[in-house]
């Protein structure tokens, strides 16, 4: 499965104002429920928490993927968000993080589930696709690096 057919436009935020990590994560549900998801936005938070209880999303180098399975989805859904600032988010390096990838998906899809989930952590390993995220100056700049990147990135 791409990435240009479960990731759009829609589902970016360039801009993240959350101070912490239960901001951030209602943040990133909403820049998909702005972008036409319509599901019980607490519900799907809650379950983003309840993963977050297990261990934390963030992977270091200012980045974190959560991600949960949500019994009302048909289809994954990505979506990315960035904060200039950073936000305390218990990363496993104890760093801001500074690039979301948000990945939800229906609970009878774990094996896309988990190869989008390892696409986008490869992806995510290239010091230079970080740094080309922290330096876009728009939605369309970032969807534009994140799709070449994934076209990039054989996984």
């Amino acid at each position: 499965m791409r990435l240009n057919q479960i990731f759009k436009r829609e589902y970016i935020n360039a801009d993240l104002s959350a101070q912490g990590k239960d901001e951030a994560l209602a943040e990133l549900v909403n820049v998909v429920m702005d972008g036409g998801l319509q599901l019980n936005t607490s519900a799907i938070i809650d379950i983003l928490k309840q993963r977050e209880s297990l261990g934390s999303t963030g992977i270091g180098e200012g980045v974190a993927i959560p991600h949960g399975k949500i019994s009302a989805l048909n289809e994954i859904i990505v979506a990315f968000g960035r904060s200039r600032n950073g936000i305390a988010y218990h990363s496993l390096d104890g760093k801001p993080v500074h690039l979301f990838f948000l990945l939800l998906a229906p609970e009878n899809s774990a094996g896309q589930h988990l190869k989008i989930l390892a696409k986008i952590s490869k992806m995510l390993k290239d010091v230079n696709f970080r740094n080309k995220l922290l330096e876009a100056k728009s939605r369309d700049e970032l969807y534009k690096i994140i799709i070449e990147q994934e076209s990039a990135c054989i996984v």
